[in-house]
């Protein structure tokens, strides 16, 4: 005969009235037991969201290295035009000087400063590209809203902007500087009419993609020209793509307006300009005067490189292009 012993259950209202209480040494196991079962919905170490989220967003690294770049093209453009004209004059006593304290990017054949030449040469690129980027980005946004008129206008600038493409730019800017006589507005203005295709198939591409909106289909209902529509409605949606655009045609303009003086087809000898400092500079490469050509085109490469890092911080704050990831 088996015996049983049934342990009395304890009445649900005496649990009630005696909670279970934890020590702090329970707590402590639990909340580490919990952290290990789910270790991505906690805010420490282990957990790689959070705290991290301002290290992986684009849109904070995009303002800072904006205004990095925003910075050193200002200081490059403000100390070159802001220097006198009697610092690159020359100075026979200080002639092939290597690179030293007193002159950081050494001296030419003819004493001259080359740290001095550079700058002003970056303030000279600096201004023929702010010419250039807006004349083409004028030019672009033109077009763009000449091609959301009509078909018949569409082909004509869709034709246009194949012709224009069809050409290599270093053939076509050596034509135009020449016609233009060169000199910088010259340069600019060859540089401003060949730089705008790409610009323009941007913006034909989004005045095509506006056109097929819903209000601007309750925009023509209403009785609105092409004109007032294409101004006053696909216009601020340009603004963003128009300005970026701008802003990446400006490294562009800086290396052919250096390529073509380089050439010797640009900005006059007298004037300070990188191309003219390179071109110059090569024919004391082979006798070990290395400064003349290294620093400057060293400078030359950061100041480009600095437009085209503040393009894509734009494009990255501005949602435009691919850049439309927000975390």
């Amino acid at each position: 005969m088996k015996q049983t012993l049934e342990r009395p259950s304890r009445p649900a209202a005496q649990t009630a009235q005696h909670p279970k209480v934890n020590s702090p040494e329970s707590e402590a196991g639990n909340k580490r037991n919990w952290r290990s079962v789910h270790p991505r919905t906690h805010g420490g170490k282990g957990y790689s969201g959070g705290s991290n989220l301002r290290f992986r967003n684009p849109r904070k690294w995009a303002m800072i290295w904006g205004g990095l770049g925003v910075i050193w093209i200002a200081i490059v453009w403000l100390t070159g035009r802001l220097l006198p004209a009697e610092s690159t004059l020359t100075s026979l006593m200080d002639r092939n000087l290597a690179p030293a304290w007193a002159h950081p990017f050494g001296t030419d054949w003819l004493g001259r400063d080359m740290f001095m030449r550079t700058l002003k040469g970056l303030a000279t690129s600096i201004q023929v590209g702010l010419l250039a980027a807006c004349g083409g980005g004028l030019i672009a946004l033109l077009l763009g809203l000449a091609a959301a008129s009509g078909k018949a206008a569409d082909r004509v600038i869709s034709w246009i902007i194949d012709l224009f493409l069809s050409v290599p730019h270093l053939v076509s800017l050596v034509m135009l500087a020449f016609v233009f006589g060169g000199g910088l507005p010259g340069v600019a203005l060859a540089i401003a009419l060949t730089h705008w295709p790409n610009l323009a198939r941007i913006v034909r591409a989004e005045m095509i993609q506006l056109r097929s909106a819903e209000y601007i289909h309750i925009s023509r209902r209403l009785g609105h020209s092409r004109r007032r529509i294409a101004v006053q409605h696909m216009l601020p949606h340009l603004i963003p793509q128009l300005f970026v655009g701008v802003l990446l045609i400006f490294p562009h303009a800086i290396l052919h307006e250096a390529a073509i003086t380089f050439l010797g087809l640009g900005l006059s000898p007298q004037q300070p300009a990188i191309g003219i400092i390179l071109s110059e500079s090569m024919r004391y490469l082979s006798a070990g005067m290395w400064w003349l050509a290294f620093f400057p085109g060293l400078a030359l490469l950061l100041v480009v490189r600095a437009f085209d890092v503040l393009g894509g911080s734009l494009k990255t704050l501005t949602g435009t292009g691919s850049s439309r990831e927000v975390v």
